[in-house]
C-alpha cells in the first residue's frame, strides 16, 4: 500500500485526458468520411466500439499510476491454518 505521494497520479490523469482529446478528435475528424455513408446501425455500432476500446489499455495504466509497474502485483501468500 502507497503511503507517500507519487508524481505517477497528477501525470496520469494530466496524460489520460491528452490522450483521451486527441483520441476523440481524432475519431471525430475521421471517422465522419469513412462511414458517413454507412447505414445509421453500423455507424451506431461502430461509434459504440470506438467509443469502448479506450478502455482497453486502462487497466494496465491504473495499474502503473498506483505501483509504478506496468502489470499488476503477485498476490500475496495467503498463511495456511494450522488444522489442530
Amino acid at each position: 500500500m502507497r503511503e507517500t505521494p507519487t508524481w505517477r497520479i497528477p501525470f496520469g490523469i494530466l496524460a489520460l485526458f491528452a490522450a483521451l482529446m486527441v483520441y476523440g478528435i481524432v475519431i471525430a475528424r475521421y471517422a465522419p468520411s469513412l462511414i458517413g455513408n454507412w447505414p445509421g446501425w453500423a455507424q451506431t455500432v461502430i461509434y459504440v466500439v470506438l467509443g469502448l476500446v479506450w478502455l482497453l489499455p486502462l487497466k494496465r495504466f491504473l495499474i502503473w499510476m498506483e505501483t509504478g509497474r506496468w502489470s499488476a502485483p503477485a498476490p500475496a501468500p495467503q498463511a495456511k491454518e494450522k488444522a489442530d
